[in-house]
């Protein structure tokens, strides 16, 4: 039988050199490739085995104990996911703890994390989720379902705007929070709803600004070579074919193409949102599929988007290039060249034209053209 190691780690995600602080975690060690971790809290590098030793620490550390004993006891998996069915209360035997928040101390945070854990999403979303139970965790003043006030709320988006970020971005930030504090008001766990008192301004979001052609024929002609190719092909590949980071990564030739006359089309489901989209590869992507014998490359949306301003900055765009940008870069070429709007949505798996409208921007120069046209019509 293997053994199960359970420790303290900190700064996991090296975070302290860029925030000044990092992450204090139980991990629960099942395989290289199988591991749960646990959040304590933050903390800094002169404090941080203080708090590994920690009340609150060796109580989840006991715990995670229990349960790995209760599984070698019960000839259940040494697995994650039976370990985290055990952990987030599912089963009353291996899990002791209550299930029902009933009383104002309750843990919110707690919660939080129980019903991001609980949720069925894509490991994207689940990532943009964590975020802002990291930050309440910063934040420290909304720790129990007492802290659940208007007063509380409006404290947490005047310390997100001091964290400089945009007022979309926090918008968001109260989206998701929103979310999880009504359950629990719609399961009568809090007597009211702080969201029913008190609202935040959306904002605006910056104009995206997607590579035009000529910008993408640079992208594509230049030599570059090592991981920055790599990631120049994959966004060379989203480019001309409006799939998403996450759908590129997830792109199989053999089972998602079809082939309509002389063109190949992508016929799959959107990652993200389950989606339907029906796309060309145009000749550009094919390319790179070709390169690559049909199997794209391998990297994660983070080291992308790393490579990819080294790629901005050698080509000379004045752009921000994200791999986002690919998308609605094809948007962009598709409208350029008069694709109708709602052929656009299909292709980029959009229930929404809406959606598109914002991802799609028309260019001047297809309004010069249309209005040349125009004007040659007229009697």
């Amino acid at each position: 039988m293997r053994q199960v190691k359970i420790d303290v780690l900190f700064d996991r995600r090296k975070l302290y050199e860029k925030k000044g602080f990092g992450y204090l975690e139980v991990r629960v060690y099942f395989s290289r490739r199988d591991v749960r971790y646990v959040t304590i809290g933050t903390s800094t590098p002169d404090k941080w085995e203080k708090d590994a030793k920690s009340k609150e620490t060796l109580e989840v550390i006991s715990q995670c104990e229990k349960i790995v004993n209760a599984m070698e006891v019960l000839g259940e998996p040494l697995t994650k996911d039976t370990f985290n069915t055990h952990y987030l209360g599912d089963d009353e035997e291996a899990s002791p703890q209550e299930d029902v928040y009933d009383t104002s101390d309750k843990d919110f945070i707690a919660y939080c994390q129980s019903a991001l854990e609980a949720e069925n999403i894509a490991p994207g979303t689940r990532r943009h989720k964590q975020v802002v139970i990291d930050a309440l965790i910063r934040f420290g003043e909304i720790k129990t379902y007492a802290d659940l006030t208007a007063k509380k709320l409006m404290a947490f988006d005047k310390w997100l705007h001091n964290g400089v970020r945009t007022d979309v971005t926090i918008y968001g930030y109260h989206k998701r929070l929103k979310k999880w504090i009504g359950e629990l008001s719609r399961a009568e766990e809090i007597k009211k709803n702080p969201y029913k008192l008190v609202s935040f301004n959306r904002g605006k979001s910056k104009e995206r600004q997607p590579l035009l052609e000529p910008e993408l024929k640079k992208m594509r002609d230049y030599p570059f070579d090592g991981k920055l190719e790599r990631v120049r092909d994959l966004f060379i590949f989203s480019a001309y074919t409006g799939l998403a980071f996450c759908d590129v990564q997830n792109f199989d030739y053999q089972s998602m193409t079809v082939k309509e006359g002389d063109l190949v089309f992508i016929d799959g489901n959107r990652i993200k949102t389950d989606t339907k989209f029906f796309t060309p590869i145009l000749a550009p992507a094919m390319e790179v599929l070709k390169k690559y014998d049909f199997k794209l490359p391998k990297i994660s949306n983070q080291k992308a988007n790393d490579y990819l301003h080294v790629i901005q900055a050698q080509l000379g765009i004045k752009k921000n290039l994200t791999f986002h940008v690919a998308r609605h870069s094809f948007a962009t070429l598709a409208l350029a060249h008069d694709v109708p709007i709602e052929n656009v949505a299909r292709m980029l798996g959009h229930e929404d034209i809406r959606t598109t409208q914002i991802y799609a921007k028309v260019l001047r120069t297809t309004i010069e053209r249309h209005a040349t046209a125009l004007q040659g019509a007229i009697i």
